[in-house]
């Protein structure tokens, strides 16, 4: 009888639905204080989850679900960089940038 592997679930900050870790974006709060998007998943830090729903990422971003999962305020140029990587690596190009 072959075994089953366990699927680590998270929890999206925004919606609140879980879902396998890998279909959601990892946030991380660095101990420097910087908050990015984390490919890797492995980068060190406090980190927080959001699915790629648009709504998810409004919520998260601009109405502080993200905040207050990563307990740190996040800076204006930080919140730009994550619309940013959200727009390029989420979604995709849209047909204009083609």
């Amino acid at each position: 009888m072959p075994k089953t592997r366990h699927i680590p679930e998270r929890r999206c900050v925004a919606c609140g639905q879980r879902a396998p870790k890998r279909e959601l974006t990892r946030i991380v709060r660095t101990p420097q204080g910087m908050v990015q998007a984390d490919a890797s998943g492995k980068v060190s830090g406090r980190g927080a989850y959001l699915c790629a729903a648009p709504d998810c990422w409004e919520r998260g971003i601009r109405r502080g679900g993200l905040e207050r999962g990563l307990k740190a305020s996040i800076p204006a140029g930080d919140r730009e960089a994550l619309l940013n990587y959200y727009r390029e690596q989420v979604t995709g190009p849209t047909s204009s940038e083609k």
